[in-house]
């Protein structure tokens, strides 16, 4: 597609919503990645002041947590572009920010995929702490789930814990905590509590293999349009 016909088809989407519901995923140009002058006019680069870009770019540039962790990420991205897999980026990650412990929070699904993983860190001089999704032992009743809207209804169900789960990684002072297939939602909760930078390992999908892109790559995706 040309320059000219990305831009017209961005024109016409423009047509369809206003400026302010416009975003990255209306635009077929994505000048962005080259600091092209040429942008849609909703776009969002053009909306960001200099002031705040430079206030982010020096954050990248500083010597704090976030700014390590930043060029750890870029520097993996531009060394071992599709040359490493998600597990080992993971461990590079951990090693080159200085991670000295790693929490892994998983699901009870994925006990013995994080048993590997857990392997993996130690062999690789990584201390870790790993809690399963179900500490704490609590039944879902204890949170009102009504009884339709369990897996087994009036049976006893224990109910996922993931505030449980950073709670317990925040008291063992992890340098950085990872998730392994936590449910939708669970995985937020984590997040909001941790007090550790925090990186998703899997993303849990049963259907798909814990592969959540496959639905977008394929026909499935036409069934979550209907």
């Amino acid at each position: 597609m040309t320059e000219q016909k990305k831009e017209q088809q961005s024109k016409t989407e423009q047509e369809k919503k206003s400026e302010k519901e416009l975003s990255c995923c209306n635009c077929n140009v994505y000048n962005c990645r080259n600091q092209n002058s040429h942008y849609p006019a909703f776009c969002l680069t053009t909306k960001v002041s200099e002031e705040e870009k430079k206030e982010i770019a020096s954050i990248y540039a500083s010597d704090t947590i976030d700014g390590i962790m930043a060029r750890t990420a870029a520097s993996i991205e531009g060394e071992f572009y599709c040359q490493k897999t998600r597990v080992e980026e993971t461990i590079l990650f951990a090693q080159r920010i200085g991670a000295k412990k790693v929490g892994v929070a998983t699901c009870f699904g994925l006990i013995n995929e994080a048993k590997t993983f857990c392997k993996v860190l130690e062999k690789n001089g990584i201390a870790y702490y790993c809690v399963i999704c179900k500490v704490g032992g609590v039944d879902k009743r204890e949170m009102r789930l009504p009884e339709d809207k369990k897996i087994h209804p009036y049976m006893d169900e224990v109910m996922c814990n993931p505030i449980l789960q950073a709670r317990i990684l925040n008291r063992q002072k992890t340098d950085l905590n990872v998730t392994m297939g936590l449910c939708v939602g669970h995985d937020a909760l984590f997040n909001k509590y941790s007090e550790a930078p925090v990186t998703n390992l899997i993303a849990k999908d049963r259907v798909l293999g814990h592969n959540p892109c496959a639905a977008l790559y394929s026909n499935y995706y036409k069934r979550l349009y209907q």
